[in-house]
């Protein structure tokens, strides 16, 4: 049987959320995944239905999230059902809502110099095999600067100040831009990289995409007995 993913897109049009669906769905696809993209938060009404799935991926910024639509995902991915997305699709999605926040893991807070911004991205050796053989890259997009869960296993990060600003004044701090957690028996994925389409195409994000994808659904199977942690 085939694992299922759902995919739910909309939001801010700046972030190209259909475009980057359609790059997340052909990577699902190509991994034999069956896949559902919907444009309505209402997709997540059905908890029996979310409970069934190996993976959710969020593609929506900016939005509000009523808790009817929002309950039934922090149940899902609790008992077990994945959780994965990019940039202000998962960590941008709705701002007034804490649980999505604590669930997803951090929330974005600012990005000094906006779009076009050069900076590096800095691999964790070792951290897990999501990033394994992937060297330190330079991108020129948004740096995205993070509130994050202390509790995050942090996967790569990026180093600020690069733009000026009142930030400066701290110093030089590595902010998290991949990342993994737990929430119950859920596996959870995040990069902050994916401002257009076109960046998450770029073949290190692609590589890091894919590879978290498939860690957070393959948590499904483990929670679910049908399959042991790695």
């Amino acid at each position: 049987m085939k694992r299922r993913a759902l995919i739910v897109q909309g939001g801010w049009d700046g972030h190209e959320p259909v475009l980057v669906s359609e790059i997340f769905r052909e990577i699902l696809e190509r991994n034999d995944f069956e896949v559902e993209v919907s444009d309505t938060l209402d997709a997540f009404l059905d908890a029996e239905k979310l409970k069934k799935l190996h993976l959710i991926i969020p593609v929506w910024t900016m939005g509000t999230i009523k808790s009817e639509q929002l309950n039934p995902v922090l149940e899902a991915v609790a008992g077990g059902t994945g959780l994965a997305g990019c940039h202000g699709g998962m960590c941008d999605s709705f701002r007034e809502a804490v649980e999505w926040q604590f669930m997803t893991g951090g929330q974005w807070v600012a990005h000094p110099g906006n779009d076009g911004v050069r900076h590096t991205i800095n691999i964790k050796r070792g951290s897990s095999p999501i990033v394994e053989g992937i060297e330190d890259f330079e991108v020129v997009t948004e740096q995205y600067y993070m509130h994050v869960d202390p509790a995050i296993e942090v996967l790569a990060t990026t180093r600020f100040p690069i733009v000026d600003g009142p930030h400066a004044a701290n110093g030089p701090v590595d902010v998290p831009v991949v990342w993994t957690k737990r929430w119950g028996k859920g596996r959870v994925f995040y990069s902050s990289l994916g401002h257009h389409a076109d960046i998450v195409a770029l073949k290190q994000p692609y590589t890091i995409m894919e590879r978290g994808f498939l860690w957070a659904a393959e948590g499904k199977d483990i929670a679910d007995g049908k399959a042991q942690a790695g």
